[in-house]
């Protein structure tokens, strides 16, 4: 019969595994963490021979695993896993729920508004298991929530905030990034105006954004990034939107006139949608870059006060990795609440800076 101590050692939780390990967020976030925590990272998917070739790209540092995770997972599979950080997108939550029985903390950089509420509908699971989930990790959802946080600290109350992102077509971004965004530019979804939910399309409500000196002012449309749904729940704000564009102004346009008439509705067939993502993928000129801007409005002490909140970096992918390592640490290094939480909830924006290898420049003007 073995002791507590065997036993406590034999089920060890140290291990972190990274769905979707082999992609390219993925392969940068395995990298990273591996050097911080040396033997204890595994690079898991379906495909079990491009594991392993990136496990032999790293020396060995990231182990190979195969996990599909379309299929049901028992949750004694986890129980040496301590960290759990999703790279791939899901249709439903039964991983998670595997998560949260073995008493496994979870991590998530997807974008999908429907999925994220079907895991915060998990809260109380992941109370009673004692585990912890983080979600909107990333450039936007991500540092957008916590650039939000950071603007509305300095209000007595928030009355509107709108998010802002500009994404370089210089970056060459993985294919379920590029077929994300193709399947989002048809959709309709909700926003909060007024404290309701409101309808609205995709690349609607054009909107002029002033996203500083090198970049000028840019027309940015409305795009369902899940980040405005989080924030108008967890820091209670009654108008939030998020708006994109592209660095090149003219294909911004294009997809704008696009939709407006009513071209965009095609994408829903299979043979355009299919096209239009190699397209993107290959589209030349450009930069490797992005830009996010968040302009919030209150009253501080009865006053009008309207804050500005700007960063601009290269490539989105490597800022998304980033971030999600150093959320990663500090949810592997230290306890945080059980439940379900978005980043903004959990950790503030200097928190995830001075865990960043390359600091974010923000700049911040007060009026």
């Amino acid at each position: 019969m073995r002791t507590k101590t065997e036993e406590k050692h034999t089920n060890m939780k140290d291990q972190i595994w990274v769905i979707g390990g082999y992609g390219q967020v993925g392969q940068m976030i395995c990298t990273q963490l591996a050097d911080a925590f040396p033997g204890k990272v595994w690079a898991a998917g379906t495909r079990l021979e491009r594991a392993e070739q990136f496990s032999r790209q790293t020396g060995g540092a990231v182990k190979p695993l195969q996990l599909d995770i379309s299929k049901p997972v028992d949750p004694g599979m986890l129980r040496n896993v301590k960290l759990v950080i999703m790279c791939v997108d899901q249709f439903n939550t039964r991983f998670v729920e595997s998560c949260a029985r073995a008493g496994t903390n979870y991590m998530d950089i997807s974008a999908k508004v429907d999925f994220l509420k079907q895991v915060e509908q998990l809260h109380s699971t992941l109370q009673s298991s004692g585990s912890t989930a983080i979600l909107s990790v990333g450039l936007s959802p991500g540092i957008t929530n916590l650039l939000v946080r950071e603007a509305t600290a300095h209000m007595d109350q928030v009355q509107e905030a709108n998010i802002s992102v500009l994404l370089g077509l210089g970056e060459k971004h993985g294919k379920a990034a590029i077929e994300w965004t193709v399947d989002q530019m048809h959709t309709m979804f909700d926003v909060m105006q007024n404290g309701q939910l409101a309808r609205v399309q995709s690349l609607s409500g054009g909107k002029w954004i002033d996203f500083g000196e090198k970049l000028g002012r840019r027309m940015a449309y409305r795009f369902p990034f899940s980040d405005q749904q989080a924030v108008a729940r967890t820091l209670n704000i009654p108008n939030v939107s998020t708006r994109m564009c592209l660095d090149s102004r003219w294909i911004t346009r294009g997809l704008s006139v696009s939709r407006r008439a009513g071209l965009l509705t095609f994408l829903r067939w299979k043979w355009i949608r299919n096209a239009a993502v190699k397209a993107f993928a290959w589209m030349p000129g450009g930069e490797p870059m992005f830009a996010v801007k968040v302009d919030a409005t209150g009253l501080k002490n009865g006053k009008n006060i309207h804050v500005e909140q700007r960063i601009m970096g290269k490539k989105e992918a490597v800022i998304t990795a980033e971030v999600a390592v150093a959320v990663a640490r500090k949810v592997y290094t230290k306890p945080l609440q059980p439940g379900v939480h978005h980043v903004e909830q959990c950790f503030t924006l200097q928190d995830i800076q001075n865990e960043l290898a390359h600091k974010l420049k923000v700049i911040t003007k007060i009026t």
